[in-house]
C-alpha cells in the first residue's frame, strides 16, 4: 500500500506542477541523475591505482625498503578488495549510510598517510601505516557497493554495459585525479595524497541522497542512452591520454595545468546534460494533457522506491522466509544458474571456486604489476615525469579495458551467445604478454606494457562482477560481488610481498655488493637494471597462464547456461508489472474516473 501511495502522489505532483522547481526536484530524484551521480562517485573511487605515483614519496620520506613498501601495497590491495563488510552492511542499512561510511573511512585513512609523509606527526610504525592505507583503500568498496550495485539492480538487463561504464570511470580516476592535483597543487606527489583524502569523500557526501534502488523499468531507447555515455567517456579518456603525452613532452605552466583540468572536469560533467535531457522527456510524457490511446504503458520510473505487485510480494516473502529458516540446510541444494543463490550456496559452489582461482591468478598478478610500475620505471632509468605518464597510461587503458569488456561482452552475448567466461580467458592471456614485455624489456617496451596490463586488468573486473551477477542472481549481489574479489588481495600478498619484493631486494643487494656497499650504508634499497624485475615477471606470466587454463573449466561448465536467454525473467517481470497502477491514463479516462 505504501508503494502504491508513493506512486499516486508522484503522478499527481508531476502532472500538477510545470515550474522550474518541480522539474529540478524531478531531475534530482530521477534514475538518470542517480546514474550520473554514480559516475562521479566511481570516478573518485580509483585512488588505489595512484599508489605507483606516490609510493616513492612514502618510501623516501619514511625510509622503507622495497619489501616494506610492497607490504603497504598488499594492505592497500587487501583493503581495496575485501569488501565483504560493505556488502553485509548494505544488506541491512540504506545506501546513503553506506556511502557516508565510505567517505569517512576514505578521509581518515589517506589524511593520516599525508600527515605521516609530510612529517606533521611522528613517524608511524609500519603496522600503523598498513592500517591507514587499508582503511583508506577499503572505502572504495563502500562506493562500489553504494553506486555500482544499486545501478546494476536498477538496470539488470544491461548489467554488463552498466558495470563496464561505472568501472570504466573508476579506471579513469587515476588520470582525472592527476590532472586535478597538477592544477591545484603543482608537481607535488605528497599533495596528491591530500587530494585523494578529501575529494572522493566530498563527492560521496554531495550525492549521498541521490543514489538509491528504484523499480526496474524498461525504456525503448535505453541502449542508445548508454552509448551516449560511452562516447562521452571515450572522449574524456582520449583527452586525458593526449594531455598525458603532451605533459611528458612539453613543460606545462600552472595555468596550462589548470586549463587541462578544467576541460577534463567539463567532460566529466557532460553526462549531466544527457541525464537532464532524458528526465525532461520523461517530464513531458508525464505532464502531457492528452494521450491518444486509452492507456499507455509506462517505460519510465514513476516512483523513487521499488514496488512489487501483491502476488510478487507474497511470493518474495515466502521465499525469504524459507531461505531464512533453512539457510544452513540448503547449502548443497543449489538452485539453477541465474536464480538467486544464498550467500553460502554461492560461496560453496564449484563455479565460484573456479572463478576464485582464476581471480587469484589474474587480478593478483595485475595488482602486483600496477603496484610496482613506479619502481619498474625507476629501475630502467626513466625520469620521474615519464614514470607518472606510465601510471596515467595504465589508468586510461584500464578504462578502455573496462568499457570494452562491458559493451563488447554484452553485444557478443546477446547476439551470438558468446560466453563472458571465455572473454575472461582471453583477458588473462593478453595480460601474460604485458608481463613478458617487462621481464624482457627493450626501448619503449614499458609504454606498451603499461597499455596491455592496464587494458587486461580493466577487462577482468567487469567480467568477474557480471559473471557473478549472472550465475548467482542479484538478491545478495552486494555481498557476493565483494566476496568475488577476495582472491585478489590473497594473490597480491603472495605474488607481491612474498615473491616480487624479496626477488627485487635480492637484486638490489647484489648491486650494493658489486659497488662495495652494505644495506646500512643507504637509506632506501634501490635496484637499477633490466635484471631487477625479470624473474618476478616471468613468475607472474606463468601464474596468469595457469589462471587462463583454469578459467576454461568455467567456460565448459557454463556453456549451456550462456546459450539460453539469461535475461528473459527480467523482461517477463517488467511486463508483469505493466498493471493499472503503472499506466498513464488519457484525459478521457481520468475524467471518467
Amino acid at each position: 500500500m505504501g508503494g502504491a501511495k508513493m506512486s499516486n502522489s508522484n503522478c499527481t505532483g508531476h502532472r500538477g506542477g510545470h515550474g522550474a522547481i518541480p522539474f529540478a526536484v524531478h531531475v534530482v530524484r530521477g534514475r538518470w541523475f542517480s546514474l550520473f551521480a554514480s559516475f562521479l562517485i566511481m570516478a573518485g573511487a580509483g585512488a588505489t591505482y595512484l599508489f605507483g605515483t606516490y609510493s616513492k614519496e612514502i618510501k623516501s620520506s619514511l625510509g622503507y625498503d622495497q619489501t616494506t613498501l610492497n607490504l603497504l601495497g598488499f594492505f592497500k590491495d587487501f583493503g581495496a578488495n575485501v569488501g565483504v563488510l560493505s556488502g553485509l552492511i548494505d544488506e541491512v542499512v540504506p545506501t546513503w549510510l553506506v556511502l557516508l561510511i565510505g567517505a569517512g573511512m576514505n578521509f581518515a585513512g589517506y589524511f593520516m598517510i599525508w600527515l605521516a609523509v609530510t612529517g606533521r606527526i611522528a613517524k608511524p610504525k609500519v603496522w600503523m601505516m598498513c592500517i591507514y592505507i587499508c582503511v583508506g583503500a577499503n572505502s572504495q568498496n563502500f562506493a562500489n557497493t553504494g553506486a555500482l550495485v544499486t545501478s546494476v539492480k536498477n538496470f539488470p538487463e544491461s548489467r554488463g554495459i552498466m558495470i563496464g561504464l561505472l568501472k570504466g570511470f573508476t579506471g579513469l580516476s587515476g588520470a582525472i585525479l592527476t590532472q586535478v592535483y597538477l592544477a591545484v597543487y603543482g608537481n607535488d606527489s605528497k599533495s596528491l595524497i591530500l587530494l585523494i583524502a578529501w575529494l572522493p569523500a566530498a563527492l560521496s557526501v554531495v550525492f549521498v541522497y541521490t543514489i538509491r534502488e528504484m523499480k526496474v523499468v524498461r525504456q525503448p531507447n535505453q541502449l542508445s542512452i548508454f552509448y551516449y555515455f560511452l562516447f562521452v567517456s571515450i572522449a574524456l579518456a582520449l583527452f586525458l591520454m593526449v594531455m598525458t603525452i603532451l605533459q611528458k613532452a612539453v613543460a606545462f605552466s600552472q595555468a596550462a595545468y589548470a586549463g587541462s583540468a578544467t576541460v577534463a572536469c567539463a567532460l566529466l560533467f557532460f553526462p549531466l546534460l544527457i541525464a537532464i535531457k532524458q528526465e525532461w522527456l520523461i517530464w513531458k510524457q508525464r505532464n502531457r494533457p492528452d494521450i491518444s490511446s486509452p492507456t499507455v504503458s509506462i517505460e519510465i520510473p514513476l516512483e523513487i522506491e521499488p514496488k512489487q505487485t501483491s502476488a510478487a510480494q507474497s511470493s518474495s516473502k515466502k521465499i525469504d522466509e524459507n531461505q531464512t529458516a533453512l539457510w544452513y540446510q540448503n547449502i548443497f541444494k543449489k538452485p539453477k544458474r541465474g536464480d538467486d543463490y544464498t550467500i553460502l550456496q554461492a560461496l560453496s559452489s564449484t563455479d565460484m571456486l573456479v572463478l576464485f582461482l582464476a581471480t587469484f591468478c589474474g587480478l593478483g598478478s595485475s595488482l602486483t604489476a600496477v603496484d610496482n610500475l613506479g619502481q619498474i620505471g625507476e629501475s630502467l632509468g626513466y625520469p620521474t615525469k615519464t614514470i607518472k605518464s606510465f601510471v596515467s597510461l595504465l589508468s586510461i587503458w584500464n578504462f578502455f579495458g573496462r568499457i570494452f569488456s562491458g559493451f563488447v561482452s554484452e553485444t557478443l552475448l546477446v547476439k551470438y551467445k558468446f560466453p563472458r567466461t571465455l572473454m575472461m580467458t582471453f583477458a588473462l592471456l593478453l595480460a601474460c604478454t604485458g608481463y613478458l614485455l617487462i621481464a624482457f624489456p627493450f626501448n619503449g617496451s614499458v609504454y606498451i606494457a603499461s597499455i596491455i596490463i592496464g587494458f587486461s586488468f580493466g577487462a577482468q573486473l567487469p567480467l568477474i562482477f557480471t559473471i557473478i551477477s549472472e550465475l548467482f542472481g542479484l538478491k545478495h549481489y552486494a555481498t557476493l560481488f565483494n566476496c568475488g574479489q577476495l582472491a585478489s588481495p590473497l594473490g597480491s600478498y603472495i605474488l607481491n610481498v612474498k615473491v616480487t619484493g624479496p626477488l627485487y631486494d635480492r637484486e638490489a643487494l647484489k648491486d650494493l655488493a658489486r659497488r662495495g656497499m652494505t644495506r646500512s650504508s643507504v637509506k632506501d634499497l634501490t635496484c637499477i637494471g633490466t635484471q631487477c624485475y625479470r624473474l618476478p615477471f616471468i613468475v607472474l606470466a606463468s601464474i596468469t597462464l595457469f589462471g587462463a587454463l583454469a578459467s576454461l573449466i568455467l567456460v565448459a561448465r557454463t556453456r549451456e547456461f550462456y546459450r539460453s536467454d539469461i535475461y528473459k525473467k527480467f523482461r517477463d517481470a517488467a511486463e508483469a508489472d505493466d498493471d493499472p497502477d503503472m499506466t498513464l491514463p488519457t484525459s478521457k479516462t481520468a475524467t471518467s474516473k
